[in-house]
């Protein structure tokens, strides 16, 4: 795997263990009332968007496999430049149910490139 690819994914990871991180034990009020909280969570969402869209450049058999790839980087492009019509309900929703499977792909992928003695050429 190469060394950008790895790079991208660990990105994913370290956000989507981040945002996970942050509302562990809360609950949608709180996460709607906490402006730090949902600044902390759309910010770490915008990350993996970026790195799913470098994904997508660098590798596309990964970027295809990632679950809802494309809806990512949608969501990132919302994040950014429409973040004045952003649903908590959404976001939250995404938290509950879309990230965890994305996470956990990542990880996954993260622990079999380790396994199977780091990177790879730039050609393969």
């Amino acid at each position: 795997m190469q060394l950008e690819v790895k790079k991208c994914l660990e990105d994913v990871r370290q956000a989507a263990e981040l945002i996970l991180r942050f509302t562990a034990g809360k609950s949608f009020a709180d996460y709607e009332g906490d402006a730090l909280l949902r600044s902390g969570v759309e910010r770490q969402f915008e990350i993996i968007g970026e790195a799913v869209n470098r994904l997508s450049k660098v590798d596309r058999a990964v970027f295809d496999g990632l679950p809802n790839a494309p809806r990512v980087i949608s969501f990132r492009n919302i994040l950014i430049h429409a973040y004045d019509i952003v649903d908590n309900h959404v976001v939250w929703d995404i938290i509950q149910h879309k990230l965890p499977p994305l996470h956990a792909h990542a990880t996954a992928l993260l622990s079999e490139a380790d396994s199977s003695g780091g990177q790879q050429s730039e050609s393969s």
